[in-house]
């Protein structure tokens, strides 16, 4: 889970070009064009695979991609462009919240005092990792903090749903499933913001570059590692997300972290790999899965 969230953390490295060319909207839209083109082959027994599904796996696929692929990423998106630059960051965090919420709600998954341990400084480093100045921050308007939180909680829907699925698809099948039912949701983004669709080929590479390695590739590992880690566990590991865009940033972009982002840096890297540790060698995980089985990380 960690080394997939790790992958999304090029995410910055290569959506930063292309952000400045074209509008968000034709960058998701062709993000789920190019991936789904090379799952084509793969297409024709995802389909097999999801009519054997019951109707509430169905719903699932069908928010995992209209909702957590594409509409969150517009939310997000849209609460930059309405709001400051902060908002979304800083309820961007609500996120954990939200996964043990919908896991506990929908999976049966069940967390210990311990959980706490691990969860709240992992989220206090993601905070002090964000901000230069973490004492500074402003939560602005109303309608950006709304567009943010709804964000928030449909990537926290993708989680758990995404572990939901698991259990009747294969990770290649949720991968194909999340794309295929993503781009129409794209196109309809696409649609309502009268974007253009044309990208011209000079963007081509990096479009395929972005599509491939923070989408396919990362998406791959995740769904893989999501079968058999709880939601509520898997979303602490999703925090090496902003830990490896960090370092790119100070590697590749010329950017600088202040002593407090590197303290934010140095705790999410220590409770993701401690959660990590203490789960497989305990005999009493802290987070306990719907079947009332204690789950194992897998080595």
């Amino acid at each position: 889970m960690a080394c997939s969230a790790a992958l999304w953390g090029t995410d910055g490295l290569l959506r930063k070009p292309l952000a400045d060319a074209l509008p968000a909207a034709t960058v998701v839209f062709w993000e789920h064009v190019i991936v789904l083109v090379l799952l084509l082959p793969w297409l024709p027994g995802a389909l097999r695979a999801l009519r054997r599904c019951s109707a509430r796996e169905w719903l699932a696929v069908l928010a995992i991609g209209a909702g957590s692929s594409a509409a969150a990423t517009a939310l997000f998106t849209a609460a930059f462009r309405v709001g400051d630059a902060v908002t979304p960051l800083v309820l961007q965090k609500l996120q954990p919240v939200f996964v043990v919420l919908a896991a506990s709600a929908l999976l049966r998954e069940r967390v210990r005092a311990g959980y706490l341990v691990f969860a709240v400084p992992a989220l206090v480093g993601a905070w002090l990792l964000t901000f230069p100045n973490p004492f500074q921050v402003r939560v602005a308007a109303a309608q950006a903090a709304l567009l943010a939180v709804g964000a928030a909680a449909l990537w926290a829907a993708g989680t758990v749903l995404g572990r939901l699925v698991s259990r009747s698809l294969s990770p290649r099948e949720v991968t194909v499933s999340r794309f295929a039912t993503g781009l129409p949701a794209a196109a309809v983004v696409v649609w309502l913001q009268d974007a253009p669709v044309a990208v011209g080929w000079g963007n081509a590479t990096g479009l395929v570059l972005l599509a491939v390695v923070p989408g396919l590739l990362a998406l791959s590992l995740y769904y893989l590692g999501l079968r058999s880690t709880p939601a509520s566990r898997a979303t602490l590991a999703e925090l090496a997300f902003p830990a490896t865009a960090a370092l790119i940033g100070v590697g590749l972009l010329g950017n600088h972290l202040t002593a407090t982002q590197w303290l934010g840096f140095a705790l999410v890297v220590a409770m993701v790999t401690a959660l990590g540790w203490h789960e497989r060698v305990r005999r009493v995980p802290v987070v306990q899965d719907r079947t009332g089985r204690e789950e194992m990380v897998p080595g």
